[in-house]
């Protein structure tokens, strides 16, 4: 499995997602700032993914401050954690990533700064092998849903490359396979930026998993003809009533699996759900430059002059998804809030496979 990003030789390592598959190359972040322009620039991708770059990038841009006291310290951290919350407003992953950075240096501000700074990456490593974890957890709930013979659709990349490792969305689908179920996976291309046809359809053939492209138009006539049981996609953000934002598109297949009676799973890590946001309505949802629409690899494909709606991601409603793949287990949307309360007998929640 291809490292999507590591903490090696006091650099911030990443691949290079935006030239995929043609090319596997990785950069070496030697500061904040090109960090942060990976996030933007989809150098790195994915919720989970860009939540341990963010990390990463602070306990970069920490090195290089001069301090002698807390103080002191967190002023000049300040600026690098708002940097990393401005590169991607949907998901939520960057917030929970820099408030865990955060509790970290209060937890610990008696300590010398050159001490604060070894915690930041031992924090910033430390979420990167969580989310593995989390994502083989998620794998091991989702794929109880998946039965011999299925075929899975799936929209946009929620694969290993789109988090620390194993993927959330595609962790089922590993797991089922290493299971002995025979599955086949149907992959959207994902328009503009086609990271179904160049991410996931290249993670699932490195896995040995038959997968299968199609334009994101085509889903409703295979969900029509019977040629889909199962929908399994990942989020951006979920809100506390079971809302998911995911990659512009996923609205639209959720609508049609209601239509024709096929369950639409999430796979969404726990760091992925804002147990503080109510409602989707209240997600930003990042509108990106027209050039992705209007140009391939370069070249413009449109008429001068046209007006562009560019929007990355849409918001489900709760009602359409039948349930979410956590690392606690399989949740109903109408379960999702109860997650955080302590006195939740959370095994009297849990859903089992079909």
């Amino acid at each position: 499995m291809v490292k999507t990003i590591e903490w090696r030789d006091g650099k911030g390592v990443m691949l290079d997602q935006s030239r995929l598959p043609l090319e596997v190359r990785f950069i070496e972040c030697t500061d904040c700032h090109m960090v942060a322009d990976g996030i933007k620039k989809l150098w790195i991708k994915g919720a989970p993914a860009i939540g341990i770059a963010a990390a990463m990038g602070i306990a970069l841009g920490a090195q290089d401050i001069k301090a002698e006291s807390f103080d002191e310290f967190t002023k000049q951290i300040e600026p690098i954690i708002k940097m990393m919350l401005s590169t991607r407003p949907t998901a939520v992953n960057i917030s929970w990533a820099t408030g865990r950075i955060e509790r970290l240096l209060l937890a610990n501000k008696e300590r010398p700064i050159d001490r604060l700074k070894e915690l930041l990456i031992y924090e910033a490593n430390k979420i990167l092998e969580e989310d593995i974890e989390v994502n083989k957890a998620i794998g091991r709930w989702g794929s109880e849903f998946i039965k011999d013979g299925d075929t899975i659709l799936t929209h946009c990349n929620a694969g290993s490359l789109a988090t620390g490792g194993h993927g959330t969305a595609t962790a089922p689908l590993l797991i089922a396979t290493e299971q002995g179920k025979r599955i086949q996976v149907i992959a959207g291309e994902t328009r503009p930026v086609l990271q179904g046809a160049r991410l996931t359809s290249w993670e699932l053939i490195q896995a040995g998993i038959p997968v299968t492209l199609i334009t994101d138009s085509t889903a409703g006539a295979l969900m029509k003809n019977e040629m889909i049981d199962l929908v399994i996609v990942g989020t951006d953000r979920t809100t506390k009533n079971g809302d998911v934002a995911n990659k512009i598109g996923t609205y639209t297949i959720a609508v049609l699996c209601k239509e024709h009676n096929i369950p639409f799973y999430v796979a969404a890590p726990l760091s992925s759900i804002d147990f503080g946001m109510h409602s989707g309505d209240l997600i930003p949802i990042e509108e990106r430059h027209p050039d992705e629409v209007t140009t391939i690899w370069g070249h413009r494909v449109v008429p001068e002059g046209v007006n562009v709606i560019n929007l990355s991601f849409d918001v489900t409603p709760a009602n359409y998804v039948a349930s979410f793949f956590t690392e606690k287990g399989a949740f109903r949307p109408m379960d999702i809030k109860k997650l955080m309360r302590a006195d939740i007998d959370i095994e009297s929640l849990r859903l089992k496979g079909i």
